[in-house]
C-alpha cells in the first residue's frame, strides 16, 4: 500500500497515478477522507478515554456524598467510550478498505495508457529468415517429442500439457541455468511453498485486479501462488532486514498456478498461456533510495539469460495501465515468435516500491537506528513459455532444432531430431 504520509502531502501525485494507469482519481480523495475520519475518531476516544481516566481519581477522591453521582458519570463516559471506540474500528476498517483500493504510485517517466501504450527502450538480434515454411512451438514440439499436449489435456483438461523426453530436460536445462546464473551473481537459490495464506497474497497485491486468476483451495483457506514473488515476499514479512551491507536477493524455482480467467479463446494452442509452468523468480529486498539502480540490474540479469538462449528479443517499458497494483515501473523482454509474426513476453521485472513491504511489514533500520519500510523488487529469469521461442528460432529445414550452445550440457544433445 503508498505511504499516507506521501498521499497528504502529495495527493495530486497520486491522482496523476491513478490517471496514467487509468484508474478513478477519485479513490485518492475517498482515501483522504477516511484517514481523516479515522484520526478524527482516534482522537475522539483518546480524548475520552483520558476524560474517563481523570474521573476515575476524582472517585477516587471523593467522599461519600460526592461518589454516587461520580459513579452515575463514570458509567455513562464508560458507555460513551465504548461507542467511540466502535466507532475508531468501524473508521481503521473504512481506512484499511480505501487504502487497500489505491495502487502504487507510478513512476516518473513510465508512459501511461494500457497494453499497447508501452514504449520499446532496445530491440537485440536479427529476426530469423526461414528458406522453408517455419512450423510452430507446438507442432515441433510434437514431431520432436518434447510436448504432449493431448494427454495434458486428458488427465488435467484444457492448457495442461506434459513436457517429455527432451522437452523436460529443456526446461530443466532453462531452471537450471538461471539458477547457476543467479547463485553467480549474490542470490540466494530458494524452492518456496506454492500455498500461502491469504494475508500473504493480500500483501502482495494479487487479490485485487488479479484475483480471479488465482486458484483457492477454500476448504484450507490457502492460495496457490501464481509465482515464487508470493512467497519470498512473506518471507521476511514482519520482520526487521539488516540491509546495511546492500540489497537481500533470493531466486524461487517453484510451479505456478494461474486460472487465466478471461482468456477463453487466446493462445489456445500450445504452451504460451497455461494453467501451470515452471519458473525461477528474483526476488530483492532493499532500501528504497537503491531501487531504481536495483531494477536495472534485474533487468540486465534477465538479459544475459536471453542472450544465453540466442533468440532476438525487445525490451519495453510498459504502460501504467498494464502494471499491476503492486508495481511502480515494470520492464518486459519480449522474444519474437516467427510463426506468430510478433513478440511475446518472455520476462517481466518490476520495482514494488515500498508497497509490498508496507502490506507485509518489511522493515530495515536507517543510519539512525531508525525503522524503515524496505523495497522490493522481482524479475523472470526463466521459465516455461521460454521454449516457445527457443524452439522456433532454432528450427531447422529438416524439422530438427538446435539447441543453443549455453544448453547442451544440460540436454545432452546439440540438436534434436523427430522421432519416430
Amino acid at each position: 500500500m503508498i505511504d499516507l504520509k506521501f498521499l497528504r502531502e502529495n495527493p495530486d501525485t497520486v491522482r496523476a497515478s491513478q490517471r496514467t494507469r487509468g484508474e478513478d482519481p477519485g479513490l485518492v480523495d475517498a482515501l483522504l477522507d477516511a484517514d481523516a475520519a479515522r484520526r478524527a475518531a482516534v482522537l475522539a476516544g483518546d480524548n475520552a478515554r483520558a476524560e474517563q481516566k481523570a474521573l476515575g481519581k476524582k472517585v477516587g477522591k471523593a467522599s461519600p456524598e460526592e461518589r454516587p453521582a461520580l459513579l452515575d458519570g463514570a458509567k455513562e463516559l464508560a458507555a460513551k467510550v465504548k461507542e467511540l471506540e466502535a466507532e475508531q474500528n468501524a473508521a481503521q476498517d473504512a481506512l484499511e478498505r480505501a487504502h487497500l483500493a489505491i495502487s502504487n504510485v507510478v513512476q516518473d517517466g513510465a508512459p501511461a495508457g494500457g497494453e499497447d501504450d508501452f514504449v520499446t527502450l532496445d530491440t537485440v538480434g536479427d529476426l530469423p529468415t526461414f528458406d522453408f515454411e517455419p512450423q510452430d512451438h507446438l507442432a515441433l514440439g510434437e514431431s520432436l517429442g518434447l510436448i504432449d499436449m493431448e494427454r495434458g489435456a486428458k488427465v488435467s483438461g484444457a492448457r495442461f500439457y506434459f513436457l517429455t523426453g527432451y522437452g523436460a530436460l529443456l526446461q530443466l536445462g532453462l531452471l537450471q541455468l538461471a539458477a547457476q546464473k543467479a547463485t553467480a551473481n549474490g542470490f540466494t537459490m530458494m524452492i518456496p511453498p506454492v500455498l500461502v495464506r491469504p494475508e500473504v497474497m493480500q500483501g502482495t497485491g494479487f487479490l485485487g485486479q488479479h484475483a480471479d486468476e488465482v486458484y483457492r483451495l477454500e476448504e484450507d483457506d490457502l492460495y496457490l501462488v501464481g509465482t515464487s514473488e508470493v512467497p519470498l515476499a512473506g518471507y521476511h514479512s514482519g520482520e526487521i532486514l539488516d540491509l546495511s551491507k546492500g540489497p537481500k536477493r533470493y531466486a524461487g524455482w517453484s510451479s505456478c498456478f494461474r486460472r487465466e480467467a478471461g482468456s477463453y479463446g487466446k493462445d489456445t494452442r500450445g504452451i504460451i498461456r497455461v494453467h501451470q509452468f515452471d519458473k525461477v523468480e528474483m526476488f530483492v529486498y532493499c532500501k528504497p533510495e537503491d531501487a531504481a539502480a536495483e531494477h536495472q540490474r534485474l533487468l540486465a540479469w534477465e538479459r544475459e539469460m536471453l542472450a544465453a538462449i540466442d533468440v532476438p528479443y525487445r525490451v519495453i517499458d510498459v504502460a501504467g495501465g498494464d502494471l499491476g497494483s503492486s508495481a511502480a515501473r515494470k520492464f518486459d523482454c519480449e522474444a519474437w515468435v516467427p510463426t506468430q509474426q510478433r513478440y511475446r513476453e518472455l520476462t517481466s521485472t518490476s520495482n514494488c516500491t515500498t508497497f509490498q513491504a508496507r502490506r507485509l511489514g518489511v522493515r530495515f533500520r536507517d543510519e539512525n537506528g531508525k525503522p524503515q519500510t524496505a523495497a522490493t523488487l522481482n524479475g523472470t529469469l526463466a521459465t516455461t513459455r521460454w521454449l516457445v521461442a527457443l524452439l522456433e528460432n532454432h528450427q531447422q529445414a529438416d524439422g530438427t532444432v538446435k539447441v543453443p550452445e549455453a544448453l547442451v550440457p544440460f540436454v545432452g544433445r546439440e540438436v534434436l531430431e523427430p522421432v519416430g
